[in-house]
């Protein structure tokens, strides 16, 4: 379990101020000028060091993505950092608490972590449905501006460095990093081809990194306290400590700082008070956010919360958006309504995410009811796999993922569906 002393985020909940004077209270900003005193492929090393994978979904280790960023311009071109705060994956809402409380972790780390890339500024994108926490980020920026913290001589390091929020539309595409790009330079939201990678031409056309809010809000604190400490957490290649956002079938649903790999029956009995009428009454879990295959609960029990311990289960850690389902869910209406999502959030730039979604999305309308052949299981099945790996970015797997899990561990409850209704019809034909 983790200690309190261990707690990366410690006004989560809010109970205290967000303003910059509590911030220092708490520890932030604390003598900052030390940490860039460190160096720029000192920060690095510390971070390769210290195992952070990206908290935005993928988990892609956070050191050697900022390693890929150019030491020098040889042409003149700036370096940009752009923080990921569009934070639309169904289920997920622990970027928002740390907007909302913790804005000023955000943009210390903003500024070391820039300070690392070489970077001349950061652009922190945030989704549009979250005005109280742009307000409140917003907020935390004029102050860090007046404090001398940002801007001009940074933290009186000699290091010039701004900080620009930007509200996107409301759109879960722009989450994925180059139609985020695409999205700040004032362009409809598409993802781009790949490559060039953002580390070679990402905004502007100039080298960019793209990170998550966690990912960066995490950088001062494990700077401070040594890479070892937050290694320490967690298992090999699992390392750190990760908010958990628990909704569904719980006595309290909640956002939870804990260590990685925790078990999930630990998580869930420590924070949320077990499964609403008790243990055996769980019936599935999706363990990262409405993107990844559902885990059945036999096989989710003892299963460690971290990014290897879910891909063994054939499922993800992605964004650590548990959602718990109880035995009264209609488990294939749920795969639906996330179909539906997927076939509204498509972009419609590549042909089979924007005919397969939609596709897919109807054919389990009618898998719901039972209106269907026990042949179309397996024709839906192989759809999904033509979707998944074709297209430019991650939705066309997010899309057919949920779809395959759910053939996957409950293909009997399909097929009890179609048969009963098959049985039906003859009755209701006489």
């Amino acid at each position: 379990m983790l200690a309190d002393k261990d707690r990366i985020f410690t006004n989560l909940y809010g109970f205290q101020s967000a303003g910059l004077k509590a911030a220092q209270a708490r520890g932030d900003w604390d003598d900052t000028k030390a940490l860039l005193a460190k160096g720029q492929d000192s920060i690095i090393e510390d971070m390769k060091a210290s195992g952070l994978r990206g908290r935005g979904g993928a988990g892609f280790p956070t050191g050697m993505k900022w390693s890929f960023m150019p030491k020098e311009s040889k042409d003149g071109r700036p370096s940009f950092l752009v923080i990921n705060a569009d934070e639309s994956e169904p289920g997920s809402c622990k970027d928002r608490e740390i907007m909302r409380h913790d804005p000023h972790k955000l943009i210390e780390g903003a500024l070391v972590a820039g300070f690392a890339m070489r970077a001349r500024a950061a652009y922190i994108y945030i989704r549009g449905e979250y005005i109280r926490e742009a307000e409140a980020l917003q907020a935390a920026i004029d102050e860090a501006y007046d404090a001398g913290l940002i801007g001009k001589n940074a933290c009186g390091s000699g290091y010039d460095y701004d900080v620009f929020l930007h509200r996107g539309a409301g759109a879960y595409i722009c989450g994925e990093e180059t139609a985020l790009i695409e999205s700040l330079e004032g362009k409809k939201g598409q993802p781009r081809l790949k490559p060039p990678f953002p580390a070679g031409a990402g905004l502007y056309g100039c080298p960019t990194t793209v990170n998550n809010v966690e990912s960066i809000a995490v950088v001062p604190t494990i700077l401070r306290r040594g890479p070892s400490w937050f290694a320490g957490f967690g298992r090999e290649k699992n390392a750190g400590t990760k908010l958990f956002q628990i909704s569904g079938h719980v006595e309290k649903p909640c956002v939870v700082e804990e260590e990685m790999s925790i078990p999930f029956r630990e998580l869930i009995e420590r924070h949320c008070g077990g499964i609403t009428g008790g243990w055996d009454n769980l019936l599935a879990v999706i363990p990262g956010g409405s993107s990844v295959p559902l885990v059945p609960a036999k096989d989710i029990m003892d299963c460690p919360m971290d990014f290897d311990g879910l891909k063994e289960l054939g499922s993800g850690l992605g964004t650590a958006a548990v959602i718990v389902m109880d035995k009264s869910t209609d488990i294939v209406r749920a795969i639906s309504r996330i179909s539906y999502f997927y076939k509204h959030e498509s972009c419609g730039q590549c042909t089979p995410c924007r005919e397969g979604t939609g596709w897919m999305w109807r054919v389990m309308q009618r898998l719901e009811t039972g209106d269907a052949d026990i042949d179309e299981i397996d024709m839906l099945h192989t759809v999904t796999k033509q979707v998944e790996g074709h297209t430019i970015c991650a939705l066309g797997d997010a899309a057919a993922w949920p779809i395959q899990g759910l053939i996957r561990h409950f293909r009997p409850e399909l097929e009890r569906r179609i048969k009963e209704r098959g049985e039906q019809l003859p009755e209701a034909a006489e």
